[in-house]
Order: structure tokens, then C-alpha cells, then sequence
């Protein structure tokens, strides 16, 4: 069996090329490493300055899970350009279903986090993933959900 090279790590360039989203809802900051049709590990710095946390929660930030999820989503988008060599190609990821959902501890600003989110199946233009969030090598959340991979819609 022959191991593939990982890739990266790359910053925030190369992750809008992979994905469309932009500020305020860009969740990834940046890739650390990619292990091709496997795996991906990247980074959201959480900053206070994050729009979300002026209302969950006043007097104590805290990350909405959901937005941990959508980060977990975003990654795996990456880790899917990346498998179908499709950067800068306009097609999108579109989630399809969430599994699984748990959150262990929250995430406060000031915090990094880890982001570890690999294939479960692939079947291309459907692909499942697992992922798992961490902060300080703690597990954090984790989810399987699974996406599609197809044209923007038509304007």
C-alpha cells in the first residue's frame, strides 16, 4: 500500500479559492494539512470581534454549535475541491444532512479552533464525512454529515 504525501499547510488565499464563502460566514482561516482523498485539518481562529457573539451570549461568548458544524462543512468542502482537483472551478458544496451532532465542551473567544475531517464514503457527487472540533487538543464537537457537490444555480 503506498502512502500519499499530505499537502499544505496554506492560508487563507487558497482557501477562497476553494470555497465561495466570505466574511462574515468564512469559518476556515486555514489548512494545516490535507492527507489527499482522506483527511483535512484546519484552523478557525476565534476572535471576539466575530459578529455572533454580540448576542450568544452577553456576558458570555460563547460559540453557537451550529457555526462549529458549518466550520466542520466548510473544511470538508475544501478536502473535496482538493479530491476532484475542482479549485477555482465555481462548483459548490451543498450540505444535504447532519448526523450525529454533540458538543462536549463551548468555544470561547480567544480560542483555536481544530478542525479534523476525513471521508467516511465517497460516491461522487455525494460524499459523507466525519468530523471532530477541538480546542487545546480537547475534543469539542463532533458531527457526520454529508454533502453534494454541484453547479451554482443559475442566475
Amino acid at each position: 500500500m503506498t502512502e500519499t504525501a499530505a499537502i499544505g499547510p496554506f492560508g487563507i488565499e487558497r482557501v477562497m479559492a476553494a470555497i465561495p464563502h466570505r466574511y462574515p460566514f468564512l469559518l476556515v482561516d486555514r489548512v494545516e494539512e490535507i492527507v489527499p482523498g482522506e483527511s483535512i485539518t484546519a484552523i478557525k481562529a476565534v476572535s471576539m470581534n466575530e459578529e455572533f457573539f454580540q448576542g450568544h451570549f452577553p456576558g458570555r461568548p460563547i460559540m453557537p454549535g451550529v457555526l462549529i458544524v458549518e466550520a466542520m462543512a466548510q473544511a470538508a468542502a475544501i478536502l473535496a475541491v482538493d479530491e476532484l482537483d475542482l479549485l477555482d472551478s465555481g462548483k459548490l458544496v451543498y450540505f444535504m444532512a447532519i448526523d450525529g451532532a454533540k458538543f462536549r465542551a463551548p468555544v470561547e473567544p480567544g480560542c483555536m479552533l481544530s478542525l479534523k475531517v476525513g471521508f467516511a464514503k465517497k460516491r461522487f457527487p455525494v460524499c459523507k464525512f466525519a468530523g471532530q472540533a477541538f480546542v487545546d487538543g480537547k475534543l469539542v464537537a463532533s458531527a457526520d454529515f454529508t454533502a453534494m457537490i454541484a453547479d451554482p444555480p443559475e442566475s
